[in-house]
């Protein structure tokens, strides 16, 4: 590891504290438990799993040091988290890092059928670019209408894979059992997964698994401001 990388490192602290206050310790209740999380369970408190957060922070660093890593390299990241409460945090820092995002549903195939995504993309950005420069002016008012319904109707699909002009390298999933269809293209595309593993998910299933509280939205907002702050000191 480079003398610059290990700066990157010490600067985001991580503090057992801090993620405590940010509620990241609770699981799901006990019968929901996943066989693969026991490891990362230190007890249990009104039937509710309590995650190891030493164990967390642990795994939270490593999933930081590889996202520092892409970052120097150049390799593209894509932020995934469509639950309502914190898909608005999700996109923020996102476009704070200059990363492509999907915060609303996930379209099946977006991986797996990229070049069939890619043409509807495209088709939305045509139609964006049509608009600005005055071409819709042409139509009747009702025509019009139909065109802007439809580019709203694209954007809320599209709107932060614009800019995506390949499959990413990295996918940063904020919760594996919601997006459970990006978690499996993702994986039969060869994308390594960073992601957010509550008590009810397998974290096997992840390159780089943090195990933590993903309803919780102090909790996500803890780790993406980590992430946040490993990729602007990365770039």
């Amino acid at each position: 590891m480079t003398e610059e990388s290990k700066k990157i490192i010490e600067e985001t602290k991580i503090s057992v504290d801090d993620m405590t206050t940010a509620g990241m310790h609770f699981g799901h209740r006990v019968s929901r438990l996943h066989p693969k999380m026991k490891p990362y369970i230190s007890g249990i408190k009104n039937n509710v799993n309590i995650f190891d957060l030493e164990k967390t922070a642990k795994d939270l660093q490593k999933a930081l040091n590889f996202i520092s890593r892409s970052v120097v390299d150049g390799k593209s990241i894509l932020l995934v988290g469509t639950k309502i409460q914190i898909k608005n945090l999700v996109k923020q820092t996102a476009q704070d890092c200059g990363l492509t995002f999907v915060v609303e549903r996930w379209l099946g195939g977006t991986f797996t059928n990229y070049e069939t995504i890619n043409k509807r993309v495209q088709y939305f950005k045509d139609l964006e670019k049509k608009k600005a420069y005055g071409e819709f002016e042409k139509y009747t008012k009702k025509e019009r209408m139909g065109l802007d319904k439809e580019i709203e109707s694209l954007r809320v699909k599209f709107e932060g894979i614009k800019e995506m002009t390949k499959l990413p390298d990295v996918v940063v999933i904020f919760d594996i059992y919601k997006d459970d269809t990006c978690l499996r293209e993702a994986k039969r595309k060869g994308i390594k997964i960073v992601a957010i593993c509550d008590t009810n998910t397998d974290p096997s299933q992840v390159d780089y698994p943090i195990p933590a509280n993903d309803d919780a939205i102090s909790s996500v907002k803890y780790v993406l401001e980590k992430i946040k702050e490993t990729i602007l000191n990365s770039k």
